[in-house]
């Protein structure tokens, strides 16, 4: 199964790509990040995160796509933004007809870390650890998306995994 996991920005948005096949170690196929000019326009930023999640989805054919929910910070304008490319994101994904599962920030860092409150490093640390790679994905967005594919793959098939995100991934 390949899992194509996004943690959304419009300023970076972070993805990894994980292959997850029966009676094989799970693997890293590709990581990286879309980014987008700060100075450009809102709507101009949200094209290139649809140009380039259409782009992965064309070059990998995923099985299932995980999105990581919007975190609810001190910063209203930032979450509304933030909003927006997950919307970008999830809308991309729905029109291709792949599989979406969501998982709060603090679940995906649960089940990777063990713990929901880990620090980006130690993320990165662990998403290298479980994929025996000689170093953490980079940059941390990077890390991030591949720590949502883990997350989905090691969630995804049970009962309390698709009642927390309301939805069979």
């Amino acid at each position: 199964m390949i899992i194509l996991g996004i943690d959304p920005g419009t300023a970076v948005t972070g993805y990894g790509v994980i292959d997850a096949g029966p009676g094989s170690r799970v693997r890293l196929v590709e990581c990286g990040v879309v980014r987008t000019p700060a100075r450009d326009p809102l709507p101009v930023r949200l094209r290139a995160i649809r140009d380039g999640v259409v782009e992965l989805l064309e070059r990998h054919r995923p099985d299932a796509v995980a999105v990581e929910d919007v975190f609810y910070g001190k910063n209203v304008r930032t979450t509304v933004v933030l909003s927006h490319a997950r919307g970008v994101i999830l809308l991309t994904v729905e029109d291709a007809g792949i599989p979406i599962g969501e998982y709060p920030p603090a679940l995906v860092k649960k089940t990777v870390v063990g713990r929901g409150a880990a620090a980006k490093e130690q993320v990165g640390y662990m998403v290298a650890q479980l994929l025996r790679l000689s170093a953490p994905p980079a940059p941390a967005d990077a890390a991030d998306g591949v720590a949502i594919a883990l997350a989905h793959h090691l969630l995804a098939g049970g009962t309390a995994a698709r009642a927390r995100r309301g939805q069979v991934a």
